[in-house]
């Protein structure tokens, strides 16, 4: 099976949501040579829109390369369809000629997914790829993009807490994350960040 394969970005640019672009396209061109893969512009509004870029088209060292750059290099969005909106997403996938989608995000395009997979019948294959920062995916020990962010946010309250220390007065930090509170607790590893300086 040659096929079609597309792939979008969704939700916040984590360190790994570019790796997973480049891996899952490398693994294809190995399992399935011939094989078309599309990257989404701007996650499933790429899809809605039409708007794509051939990944197979792209040499390896190049596709190296944008797995170790920062941000979303297909674009990403903070869309949240709802059925009407999947039945939009599922037509352009046709239209694409898609034989299955592959969609990098958290818990919103793993709903999207979910979606996509029940108004499909079985017609295209749809994955999940997570990498969500707030670490709550059901069934998951961890997220990949969760490190990354978990790292980030105990190096960022020891340079205020450093700060700080030198002025009078409270500091509130806030962090983001969904229920779960994983990034908040990593604030608390301020210490072990400390210790390795």
């Amino acid at each position: 099976m040659a096929g079609t394969f597309v792939i979008a970005q969704g939700g916040g640019p984590t360190a790994v949501i570019n790796q997973t672009v480049v891996g899952a396209t490398l693994e294809i061109r190995k399992r399935h040579p011939g094989a078309k893969v599309l990257g989404s512009i701007h996650g499933v509004r790429g899809i809605r829109d039409g708007n794509y870029v051939d990944l197979s088209a792209i040499p390896e060292d190049r596709l190296r390369l944008i797995a170790g750059t920062p941000s979303a290099a297909l674009g990403s969005t903070r869309d949240k369809p709802d059925a009407a909106y999947c039945d939009v997403i599922l037509n352009g996938l046709k239209k694409a000629g898609a034989d299955a989608f592959i969609y990098i995000g958290g818990n919103d395009t793993s709903g999207t997914q979910q979606i996509l997979t029940d108004a499909a019948g079985g017609s295209i294959a749809f994955v999940h790829a997570p990498k969500t920062i707030d670490n709550d995916l059901e069934e998951n020990d961890h997220t990949p993009g969760f490190i990354s962010a978990a790292e980030f946010v105990a190096g960022a309250f020891l340079s205020v807490d450093l700060d700080f220390r030198a002025l009078p007065g409270i500091y509130v930090g806030i962090v983001m994350g969904r229920h779960a509170g994983f990034l908040t607790a990593a604030a608390g590893f301020i210490d072990d960040v400390r210790a390795t300086l």
